[in-house]
């Protein structure tokens, strides 16, 4: 009974990683790659079947495979994501230009963001 209870919750919470690494690719504020991995851990321990479906997913599958078989990504991918945190979080500060202290959260968030980003290893054949 309490393995199936955990199989169950560890479903939902990896459908809610999901969820929120789908919003996160629209939204700047909520990164998707850190949401994706904790969904391909939880359905790792709970869902062979869901595990494959993000693993075999033709946007999010191959570096979420590599990911997962080496802790690494490749420099391009690192690359894109800077570049898109950047542009992402300058939009939103220019868009609240007038609000400081609003501004000054997101470049506190866009740094620290970067910073995560920065510190991934990267694979070997980048």
């Amino acid at each position: 009974m309490q393995e199936t209870l955990k199989r169950y919750f560890l479903i939902g919470l990896g459908w809610l990683f999901v969820i929120l690494g789908a919003i996160g690719a629209v939204l700047p504020l909520l990164p998707t790659t850190p949401f994706l991995i904790l969904a391909l851990a939880c359905f790792g321990k709970s869902s062979p079947r869901f595990h494959k479906m993000l693993l075999d997913n033709k946007w999010f599958g191959p570096p979420l495979a590599q990911w997962e078989q080496s802790k690494t990504i490749r420099r391009n991918i690192k690359r894109r994501v800077f570049v898109l945190i950047i542009a992402t979080f300058g939009m939103s500060i220019w868009i609240l230009s007038g609000r400081i202290e609003l501004q000054l959260m997101l470049v506190s968030f866009c740094l620290i963001l970067l910073t995560f980003v920065w510190r991934l290893k990267e694979s070997e054949s980048s």
